[in-house]
């Protein structure tokens, strides 16, 4: 079976429950669960039958122990994870948005495990043994200057085995603060930049791509994804999830997928979205349905169309992780969204 293996920091999501604002929650009960961008790639693909591995550092306390055995649950693999001596476990603070009032992420990273734990620390040969596909997120360079060190090392180990990397970009300008006086926008477009070297397959939205690689978009999406390529020859795919959203809880959702050997654009159908439960996570579910899907061979336009529902369906779960099965995905691809009871 193929091995996927996904680096980067996990942390406790603490989230106020139903759509009640911070102030009204707190002091109270918040709903905890534990996240992060590439565990909730790793828990999708896991869930999709994949032999999946989460790497990062975790603090030794029961909080920690009890993420792991969190993720084991989900047949994720974690005998990679770092126990340390130094450094904590990162927190954000999730607050939903509803109508016109968009949500609201706080977070309390600074000084955790994964942002301060050298590259060297980690065994490389062991983590990719067997490895096919290498999956990381721009979030993780965004974390520290350390973080941004593993996360060159950890490429350049995976290209030098000659594993496919795939990058989901995801800027989050809150992070982008480890080297002031730079803007967060111009902190991540030159890591970003001297990442993009090894990465095989984009992954992101078309705001994304502006705000880390300097590209500019004009409304087409094609010479985008032209231009994106172009500036880094290595790339094979770019992957844009899309969103057309009047309000927090009315979106429609879509991808596309562009090939650059043979220069074409895959689109995949809008799904609307009336009622969304969590949005968190909808991307790393179309992550995870893209590298699932090429490890099936899956042609392009079928790629695209799985990786588009599995996102889609993400926004009706609560929580990060996305537990829709190949069975829901391809229902819905085949235009069974009607959301009938199962009996």
């Amino acid at each position: 079976m193929s091995r996927v293996v996904t680096l980067g920091e996990i942390m406790a999501r603490l989230a106020t429950p139903g759509f009640a604002r911070f102030q009204q929650a707190m002091p109270g009960r918040v709903n905890v669960t534990f996240a992060g961008a590439e565990a909730s790639i790793a828990a999708s693909l896991a869930h999709l039958g994949i032999d999946a591995a989460f790497v990062t550092a975790l603090p030794q306390h029961a909080i920690a122990d009890a993420c792991i055995a969190d993720l084991r649950s989900l047949d994720v693999e974690t005998k990679h994870i770092l126990r340390t001596a130094e450094g904590r476990l990162g927190i954000y603070f999730l607050e939903h948005g509803a109508n016109q009032r968009g949500g609201n992420v706080i977070y309390d990273r600074d000084g955790s495990a994964m942002a301060i734990t050298p590259a060297s620390a980690y065994d490389w040969e062991a983590i990719f043994s067997g490895c096919e596909w290498f999956v990381i997120s721009g979030i993780t360079p965004a974390i520290s200057r350390n973080a941004a060190e593993v996360a060159l090392t950890a490429m350049q180990e995976a290209a030098r085995r000659q594993i496919k990397v795939v990058c989901d970009m995801n800027y989050r300008t809150k992070l982008w603060r480890w080297e002031p006086p730079l803007t967060a926008r111009d902190l991540a477009t030159r890591t970003m930049k001297a990442l993009m070297p090894f990465v095989n397959v984009f992954v992101g939205g078309v705001s994304d791509a502006t705000a880390m690689l300097g590209v500019e978009y004009r409304g087409d999406l094609l010479a985008l994804a032209r231009q994106i390529t172009a500036e880094f020859p290595n790339l094979t795919h770019a992957a844009f999830t899309l969103r057309d959203g009047s309000t927090s809880a009315v979106q429609c959702f879509s991808g596309a997928l562009y090939e650059a050997a043979a220069d074409t654009l895959h689109t995949a159908p809008c799904y609307p979205i009336t009622q969304i439960i969590d949005r968190l996570g909808a991307g790393d579910a179309f992550t995870a349905g893209l590298v699932y899907s090429f490890l099936q061979h899956s042609n392009p336009q079928a790629a695209i169309a799985f990786a588009t529902a599995a996102g889609c369906l993400a926004h009706s779960i609560e929580g990060d992780y996305n537990y829709s099965s190949r069975d829901e995905i391809e229902s819905l691809m085949q235009g069974d969204g009607g959301g009938r009871v199962s009996r």
